[in-house]
């Protein structure tokens, strides 16, 4: 493994694989639990990421006899000011002290001192008693023998890092993960089929920002200008929000998560925005999500969502905040798909009507750490293409399983399903039997405005058997022959163990 010198001498070993870095904090975990070391480990990487950051642009301005104290040299390129109390050397030099915890909660109070993007949002718990201070400073010395080479496919490592870290805090977390996690290969699926190149992109319950992160990396990986989209959100968890903006400053991607953690229903802090996209994983089946304050509530155009569950309220909420041509990608529970009670098939039915409903995927089992409740893909368009017509996908025999309870889809699946998007969309798509097809609104009326991709898309046709018919027949009643004889042996030994404990058939 390649190796650098730093400032203290120590060799440095570069590193390109997220799981070495997850192993290295995972040490810190103890008898924590997954809830609170995340913030510890994540709050960490976001440190290195921006005193790794801070000392590329240092060594650039001391290159060219700049002054490499000047605030504005390092806001010019969107790196955030490091004070010299805050810098890693100092923590580094700090690892083996008992104060180490206290050393770097001063660390990330001075960081926001000094970077108002980022006042109240760093974590300041390491100098809790419950932190052991031993394992605190064998991580921060592997994080400093750990150069984060910046270029070439390693560009974004620590970006990465964060989402994969992300990903292991929701394995672990379980039921939990739903409020911080949507699976990267759900968001990855939206991403594709919506394509948010250029404009308005907004998340009303953006979680730790995947959708936002995802779009990003989306853009760039087709060549195209991240400053080309303006990213808006929305979470009401205050701890949830904080991490959605360090994930966010770690790819250097600016959105505007409004002021502070609020209800979106409640509160909506962009009341005037019209999105070109909208990307979402709302909480399913929200229950006690309205007191009754929200009844003559203008977003509700096609009805007043049932108290007990806010499927509808989220849908006819990001319907509200679309622009004339925008589109949303949107994951509910399936029960949305065909429910009738509490006037939501009604409401279905409008904006099905209303011909807003561009297409609708069943998704694969088993994607979620948080709940087993099968969900599926909606796709909503203001300004259908294919008008009067929706795409239903019937996905949910994609997908590998990669642990014992939990399932991915893979790259093939995710450019399947956004192949036939595109077919569909410039009039081109083939109905396949079992996976997709092409419906009217007629269609769907006569379904009662029933969504469920199954009911359009028929059985998969069977592959053809080319054993002969009088073959088949000989092996098969062969078999059966054979298993008719073994169970007669079976009831001959039965009988006989019952005839031994006094009982006779």
């Amino acid at each position: 493994m390649p190796t650098r010198t730093n400032n203290n001498g120590l060799q440095t070993a570069v590193i390109g694989f997220e799981q070495q870095i997850w192993a290295a904090a995972d040490i810190l975990r103890g008898n924590m639990d997954a809830a609170e070391y995340k913030h510890v480990v994540l709050g960490l990487i976001f440190l290195k990421y921006i005193s790794d950051k801070f000392d590329e642009r240092y060594r650039e301005l001391e290159a060219d006899n700049d002054d490499v104290e000047d605030k504005d040299a390092y806001a010019e390129v969107n790196v955030f000011f490091v004070p010299p109390s805050a810098r890693w050397n100092v923590i580094s030099d700090a690892a083996r002290k008992e104060e180490i915890g206290a050393i770097i909660d001063d660390a990330m109070r001075a960081i926001e001192k000094e970077n108002g993007k980022l006042k109240d949002i760093l974590p300041k718990t390491f100098a809790r008693p419950e932190l052991d201070k031993r394992r605190l400073g064998n991580v921060v010395d592997l994080f400093t023998n750990i150069q984060m080479i910046e270029h070439g496919k390693d560009k974004d490592i620590l970006g990465h890092t964060y989402q994969y870290c992300l990903a292991k805090f929701a394995e672990q977390e379980g039921k939990r993960a739903g409020e911080f996690y949507t699976p990267s290969c759900i968001v990855r699926t939206l991403v594709e089929v919506l394509q948010p190149f250029k404009g308005r992109v907004y998340d009303p319950c953006c979680g730790s920002a995947g959708m936002f992160v995802q779009s990003a990396d989306f853009v760039k990986s087709h060549s195209g200008n991240i400053n080309n989209i303006a990213i808006y959100g929305q979470e009401s968890n205050p701890t949830t929000r904080k991490m959605a903006l360090m994930n966010l400053g770690i790819r250097n991607v600016y959105a505007d998560l409004g002021k502070y953690n609020a209800d979106t229903f409640h509160n909506d802090l962009h009341p005037t925005l019209k999105a070109d996209f909208i990307l979402a994983n709302p909480m399913f089946n929200q229950s006690d999500w309205n007191d009754g304050s929200l009844n003559d509530d203008p977003r509700w155009k096609y009805g007043l969502p049932p108290a007990g569950n806010a499927n509808f309220a989220w849908i006819q909420h990001m319907i509200h905040h679309l622009s004339p041509n925008g589109k949303i990608g949107l994951v509910l529970a399936n029960g949305s798909l065909s429910s009738q009670s509490g006037g939501e098939g009604e409401i279905r039915r409008k904006i099905i009507e209303d011909d807003l409903i561009e297409g609708v995927i069943a998704m694969p089992t088993q994607l979620f750490y948080a709940t087993q409740i099968p969900a599926s893909l909606w796709f909503i368009n203001r300004n259908k293409k294919q008008k009067g017509k929706t795409l239903f996908i019937d996905a949910r025999k994609m997908g590998t399983m990669v642990t014992r309870k939990n399932r991915e889809m893979t790259a093939d699946d995710i450019a399947k399903i956004a192949t036939a998007f595109e077919a569909f969309i410039n009039g081109t798509l083939e109905d396949v039997k079992g996976f997709c097809a092409a419906v009217t609104t007629e269609e769907i009326a006569k379904q009662d405005y029933i969504l469920t991709p199954g009911r359009y898309v028929g059985i998969e046709e069977q592959k053809g058997d080319s054993e002969p018919f009088e073959e088949k027949m000989t092996r098969l009643t062969g078999e059966l022959s054979t298993m008719f004889k073994k169970s007669h042996e079976l009831e001959d030994e039965i009988r006989k163990r019952l005839k031994r404990i006094g009982y006779e058939i």
